[in-house]
């Protein structure tokens, strides 16, 4: 697995250097992640289930495609290339928000993007093991079922969606 390098910023979301990514994890440093929304005609969201072949939280539900920010890139870019690489979808994203997350000793800004899109999804770069469509009520019951659901994802389901974690 390559070395990504990724941009470290202040509260500010300024550029103040660069690490990897777990240099940036491990010494608890603000960085940058996208997380893409993708609804379906009816409004149901999108949700991924990581692959058993990924390193970080497999098995877990998470949004419909995520990742951090490259070192250099836009959160547009980023959002645009795990699109593609997860979904091995394309088309117009637009921004929904920006919140900072922080959780433990992990500072991020998460520059989240939406967009309409019944599928089918894929083939992506193997992280993704399948992708399901849920509506805002199926969510809230995975939640209470204590469903494997990445922490950025429950976040972003309370803050925005009024689903009680």
């Amino acid at each position: 697995m390559a070395m990504e390098l990724m941009d470290i910023v202040d509260i500010n979301d300024n550029v103040v250097g660069r690490a990897i990514r777990e240099e940036a994890n491990k010494k608890g440093l603000l960085h940058r992640i996208v997380h893409v929304l993708v609804f379906n005609d009816k409004g149901d969201l999108a949700l991924q289930l990581r692959s058993k072949n990924v390193s970080y939280l497999n098995g877990y539900w998470t949004t419909s495609a995520s990742g951090h920010v490259s070192s250099g890139e836009t959160y547009e870019e980023a959002a645009i290339r795990e699109y593609k690489e997860e979904l091995g979808a394309a088309g117009k994203l637009e921004f929904f928000s920006k919140d900072l997350y922080e959780a433990g000793n992990l500072h991020k800004f998460l520059g989240v993007f939406k967009t309409v899109n019944n599928g089918p999804f894929g083939p992506g770069d193997g992280s993704v093991e399948r992708v399901e469509f849920f509506t805002v009520r199926q969510m809230q019951k995975m939640v209470e079922r204590r469903d494997k659901m990445h922490p950025e994802l429950l976040f972003l389901l309370e803050k925005h969606y009024g689903i009680r974690t």
